[in-house]
């Protein structure tokens, strides 16, 4: 298993991670995966001392944690980081039409990676932004998303980071039950879409 004893667990990202956690509680980990990752560790491999932390915040984009990356993860020293980020990146295209464009995605997702390395030297995981669409018109995010998930690909392969192709799971489960099975909106997931990213994050970390 990857998760080593003393370990502190950090997840980033925007709803998805955030998960309705109380943000006046910072032990709170949320409703979503990253509280059940924290539960399953705990029960599985009860003997380790293993700490997690949710700074997931509902609306950011890859801007926005690089604004705030050395309050929410830096001072922490994590010596794990999980980060979900790009939806937003994308969605804000097409419903308030301001779009990020690629090169300033791919550049302030780098300079939070570069940050995390240099000052911490903790493990990374990647997790793809992802879309299952309910709605024809989120159909046409893939123009925008797809070279988003490309640049996340190539970020894990430049640094040596882990990657979770979320995207390509979930479409690949989608057909399985309907998108409406695993997310509210094509964005948010269900429990059981919740359920899918934690089994799969805990695969990846050779947990299960």
């Amino acid at each position: 298993m990857l998760i080593k004893d003393h370990d502190l667990i950090l997840f980033q990202g925007d709803s998805v991670t955030d998960a309705g956690r109380n943000k006046e509680d910072p032990n709170d980990l949320g409703k979503g995966y990253p509280m059940i990752i924290a539960g399953w560790i705990a029960a599985t491999y009860p003997e380790l001392q293993v700490k997690f932390i949710n700074r997931g915040i509902g609306g950011n984009r890859v801007k926005d944690l690089k604004a705030r990356w050395e309050k929410d993860c830096l001072e922490l020293k994590p010596t794990l980081v999980s980060i979900m980020i790009g939806i937003n990146d994308c969605w804000r295209r097409y419903d308030r039409n301001d779009p990020t464009s690629l090169e300033q995605f791919t550049a302030d997702y780098r300079a939070i990676i570069q940050a995390t390395k240099e000052q911490l030297n903790a493990r990374l995981v990647l997790i793809e932004p992802f879309v299952l669409p309910m709605k024809e018109e989120q159909r046409r995010w893939r123009e925008d998303l797809d070279p988003k998930i490309n640049a996340v690909r190539d970020l894990a392969r430049e640094f040596g980071a882990l990657l979770l192709p979320m995207d390509g799971i979930f479409n690949q489960y989608s057909t399985r039950r309907d998108s409406a099975f695993w997310t509210k909106d094509g964005v948010h997931p269900t429990v059981a879409g919740h359920a899918l990213i934690a089994r799969e994050w805990l695969k990846l970390m050779r947990a299960v």
